[in-house]
């Protein structure tokens, strides 16, 4: 194999990246063509009927049709979670009482069994059961009853009250006298009930009901909702229905056909249903004692519903146990010297020269560990103080990776002071580092920022320098995001948001993968990468995303990596993050047990997959790019990962609750259906710390914008089929029992404490009803067990009592409060910033972004207009003095990364068949071989936000743009072109400020080589 920077080895140009989902393109999550009359817009204005839309300017203080349409689309979401609510209360509950009512719920343990020979001298009055072992019979009946033998018949039963009702008094079954001497008894032979009773001394049996078998019912006996009727009295009485009554049709149609159970007959209209209540009372001759198909229904749904839900609550548990104990010890441990590979970098890239031409400052390459790949370690900050950035910025370089192979990469999001903030936030971050005298001055740079109209145009400073903490000198860069000129009298200069944040490095990242056009602030970040590192940032592979603030324990960088050598596979990775105030208040208190089984239940459940659906942004590390045989891919610089991420404007409310709210869960749903069948994994081993709210309003705002974010990634990963597993052992099923539990949880508790009632009140003679009481007990104290497994620490029990007694804040208040604002997109008080009253997101914008004002240039171009303005110099300094050179910036590294990117441009002009990604003669090239050659002309676009002029030539476009690193290159151009109209010759450069030496015969670039 040929050594790094070597020409010939090939004529052939291999391939720098592997893209075979490029013809195969998902579709985006979130679309830019203009909204649709979808079925859910209209399904969300017809709900929202009652409020016409001059109510909602006027009242609501909504003018914006687009506020207007997320009010009703947010009232079209609580209807369906209300529906959702409704169903898991009614089979929970009310199921029971539709089709197996607690009359039919006895069960033969609670019954005098008819026909029963151990039961002899019983006899059932009204259905309930009386012994007649010491009755003293006044009339003598001609007669021995069986065993619970039903005698209503033979009493005067006086008529109940559930017959008296108004709406059934004209039916005959109704009123009808039973004591008539045709009613198959001679009357009523023993006269009224009641004093029956005592005179005869027949002894209630503790109210006991009758119970009979199905083949017990027949001949005039039927079921009516769990009670068994006798009828003949009455069949006997009248012989036949009565012309238009419609409780005599129910009645003898059930004796004709001979219909034991008569329940559905009696529910066709509420006349019948009052009328089946007065049957009951007027003829019950007692209550099955077998399972009616209601109850058997219901039980096999109970029986099904305790198993799935039992099953998974088990299997997650035990997946769980395994996963921490088995798994992730493996994936952890340092990778053996076979299975490290040697650094990958593009290879075709034009900073790419004939000999190892990476060194910075110091010309030297990075020395580290060879399992140490180049990390990226990312802090956003917005409006902490400085000993939260301090302090993250302290654990970061003190963790135990070689500093040589990791750059702290701080990025403040605008000019921004801290509420009880002596200084401001950019303040805070740049006094922090070392800087290099080299660049102790750096100016704005404009990017293309994620906001919508005019605020899409950002500018930035790069700060470079070291970071300095105990025996560690750690390369670090400072971004501050400043806004352009005309925003510098707002409220928040350069405020982008977190999402703008991390798309500062994800786009520059992909763009340098790519060699795709950069951005001014992506050719700055390139030269002091290349600066402070020694190697160019083609070769960095990993990025760590931190919080600022949050507090890394020193191991835990170098476990994430090695996770990402030992397992190719993963793209995503998050450690266990603990709280570091958990005794602040009582408010910091209950979220203890609930971040540490999110964790260790959820999180290690979901690893066994290869799917976690979310990796918290405070603590996750991401891959810029895997390796792939010979070869690599793109994970997170994915261009239309970037695209998505980057979308600018947002209408809808299920976008804005995508984008606004929780771009880390975002992010993680992004990847997922990007890359269905690489792994997003949790490692307990790697461990942070982190400050959570200690004010309930703030966990109610952030709260507010987790649950909301929550289910609207949920919606869209529900959807993606390929997902690890099958059926009910699938994280597609996993992820809709969490959509379902999540949007079910007002109820859950509700249920919750109907369960604990009904455990202390239930009398338990059968298997059955032991059931609810145990799914209760495993819902509620397998954690507990999970804790004395993996953790062994009897304190985390006690935390788990203090998040049970706050059951009903996180499943009642913080859940309603949520659904209700699906609406409110800010961030609440999360953070919060001097002077500032209500924070409005990042998702609006006014005015007209101006294309022209952002250029979009190679790499190549930049060093170009570079080289040029440092020779224009030096001529300049020596037609002025002969014997005073005045100092300058040793930039002799730069320089030779930019004589190799000249020789490569050479031999690209020279052979129109190459072409790099969209440039201007040619967006492909058909006979030329890898990803690059065969980029497609959509690619070009996906980084842009808007339409840009085509730079056909270097004049229509950057003419009038202030350079920062020299003079314009119109003005130069300008003068070269005047000095050769005049005779004078261009000197030692050609047209391109380069020296004029004949190019040797170039091969095109081998493929991504490996050097150590």
């Amino acid at each position: 194999m040929p050594v790094r920077g070597e020409r010939g080895a090939t004529l052939r140009r291999g391939r720098t990246m592997v893209r075979s989902e490029r013809r195969q393109e998902q579709a985006p999550m979130i679309k830019k063509e203009k909204r649709k009359l979808t079925p859910w817009v209209i399904y969300s204005r017809i709900i929202s009927f009652w409020a016409p839309g001059i109510l909602l300017t006027k009242l609501g203080k909504m003018p914006d049709p687009n506020m207007q349409q997320a009010w009703r689309e947010k009232i079209a979401l609580v209807s369906l979670i209300i529906l959702v609510c409704a169903i898991v209360v009614y089979l929970t509950i009310f199921l029971a009482m539709t089709f197996c009512p607690e009359s039919a719920a006895k069960t033969q343990y609670d019954v005098v069994q008819f026909n029963d020979p151990s039961q002899s001298g019983v006899i059932g009055i009204l259905g309930g059961a009386f012994s007649t072992l010491n009755a003293t019979w006044q009339v003598r009946l001609g007669f021995t009853p069986l065993p619970g033998q039903d005698l209503t018949s033979y009493f005067d039963v006086p008529l109940p009250d559930e017959c008296k009702v108004e709406s059934i008094q004209g039916l005959q079954a109704v009123t009808q006298n039973l004591c008539e001497p045709n009613n198959g008894n001679d009357g009523c032979p023993l006269g009224d009930k009641d004093t029956a009773i005592k005179a005869n001394n027949f002894i209630n049996m503790d109210k006991r009901p009758i119970g009979y078998d199905w083949e017990d019912v027949h001949d005039g006996y039927v079921v009516i909702n769990g009670y068994v009727v006798n009828l003949n009295p009455y069949l006997n009485t009248v012989g036949k229905p009565k012309d238009g009554d419609i409780l005599d049709e129910a009645i003898f149609s059930a004796a004709d056909s001979d219909k034991v159970d008569a329940t559905l007959l009696f529910q066709r209209t509420s006349q019948l249903k009052d009328a089946a209540k007065c049957l009951i009372k007027r003829y019950a001759a007692g209550v099955l004692s077998k399972d009616t198909p209601g109850c058997f229904a219901v039980n096999l749904f109970n029986y099904v519903a305790l198993a799935v839900i039992g099953g998974i609550v088990l299997t997650r548990f035990f997946m769980a146990v395994i996963f921490q104990y088995f798994l992730s010890w493996q994936l952890v441990k340092r990778p053996p010297r076979n299975k490290v590979r040697p650094l990958s970098y593009n290879a075709a890239a034009p900073w790419t020269g004939k000999k190892p031409q990476t060194g910075g400052a110091k010309g030297t390459l990075a020395k580290g560990d060879e399992d140490e790949l180049f990390t990226i370690m990312l802090v956003t900050c917005y409006s902490e103080g400085d000993e939260s950035i301090r302090g993250t910025c302290d654990s970061l370089c003190r963790t135990t990776f070689s500093d040589s192979r990791k750059l702290l990469f701080i990025v403040a999001d605008g000019i921004i002071k801290g509420s009880g903030n002596d200084r401001t936030t950019p303040d805070i971050c740049v006094d922090l580092i070392e800087q290099e005298e080299a660049f102790t001055d750096p100016q704005p740079c404009s990017y293309l920022a994620v906001a919508d109209g005019s605020k899409q145009h950002n500018m930035a400073k790069v700060y470079c320098g070291y970071y300095n903490v105990d025996n560690h000198r750690t390369p670090a860069m400072v971004v501050v995001k400043c806004g352009t000129p005309d925003e510098q009298s707002a409220a928040k200069p350069g405020n982008r948001g977190k999402r703008d944040s991390q798309m500062i490095l994800m786009n520059f990242f992909s763009r340098v993968l790519f060699n795709d056009r950069m951005v001014p602030l992506d050719y700055d970040l390139f030269r002091k990468v290349h600066h402070l590192m020694g190697v160019t940032p083609d070769l960095f592979e990993i990025v760590l995303m931190v919080d600022a603030d949050t507090k890394v324990h020193e191991d835990s960088l170098r476990l994430l990596v090695n996770c990402m050598n030992n397992d190719q596979l993963i793209m995503g990775l998050c450690g266990e993050t603990k709280i570091a105030n958990k005794r602040d208040s009582w408010v910091t208190a209950i979220q203890v047990f609930e971040y540490y089984i999110s964790h260790h239940l959820s999180k290690a459940f979901e690893s066994v997959f290869g799917g976690v659906t979310c990796l918290p942004g405070c603590f996750c590390m991401y891959r810029l790019k895997a390796r792939k045989g010979d070869d690599w891919v793109p994970i997170l610089t994915k261009p239309e990962i970037c695209t998505e991420y980057s979308q600018n404007v947002v209408k809808t409310l299920h976008e804005k609750n995508l984008l606004l709210l929780g771009e880390d869960r975002f992010l993680t749903t992004l990847m997922l259906r990007n890359f269905p069948s690489r792994k997003m994994m949790f490692m307990p081993q790697a461990t942070c710390k982190t400050l959570v709210p200690d004010e309930f309003k703030v966990l109610l705002s952030q709260r507010r914008r987790w649950i909301n974010s929550t289910v609207h990634n949920l919606l869209e990963l529900v959807l993606v089929r390929n997902l690890c597993g099958t059926f009910c052992l699938s994280m597609q099923f996993s992820i809709f029992l969490d959509l379902v539990g999540t949007v079910a949880l007002p109820v859950a508790i509700v249920l919750t404490y109907i369960l604990i009632v009904r455990a202390c009140t239930t009398s338990y003679n059968s298997v059955t009803a032991y059931l609810p009481l145990a799914m209760l007990i495993m819902v509620l104290f397998l954690p507990g067990l999970l804790i004395m497994i993996t953790t062994r620490k009897w304190v985390y029990v006690l935390w788990m009592f203090v998040y049970l007694l706050a059951l009903p804040v996180w499943n009642l208040v913080l859940p309603t409060y949520a659904y209700w604002h699906f609406d409110d997109f800010s961030w609440g008080e999360t953070r919060k910033v001097h002077g500032e009253t209500k924070d409005t997101g990042h998702g609006d914008g006014s005015g007209t972004f101006d294309a022209g004002s952002v250029p979009l240039k190679r790499w190549e171009d930049y060093e170009r207009k570079r080289l040029r303005s440092i020779r224009r110099k030096e001529r300049k300094e020596a037609d002025d003095s002969s014997s005073y050179q005045m100092p300058m910036v040793d930039d002799s590294a730069n320089a030779g990364l930019l004589k190799n990117s000249v020789e490569d441009s050479m031999y690209y002009e020279s052979h129109p068949g190459y072409s790099f990604m969209g440039d201007t003669a040619s967006n492909s090239a058909e006979g030329s071989s890898g990803t690059l050659g065969n980029y497609h002309p959509q690619q070009q676009q996906q980084f842009e936000l808007q339409s840009y002029p085509t730079m056909n030539n270097s004049n229509s476009m950057y003419g009038a743009e202030p350079d920062p690193y020299g003079a314009s290159y119109a003005d130069y151009s300008a003068q070269q072109h005047q000095q050769h109209q005049d005779g004078t010759p261009y000197g030692a450069y050609d047209d391109y400020g380069y020296d004029q030496q004949p190019a040797p015969p170039r091969q095109r670039p081998g493929g991504p080589r490996d050097f150590h």
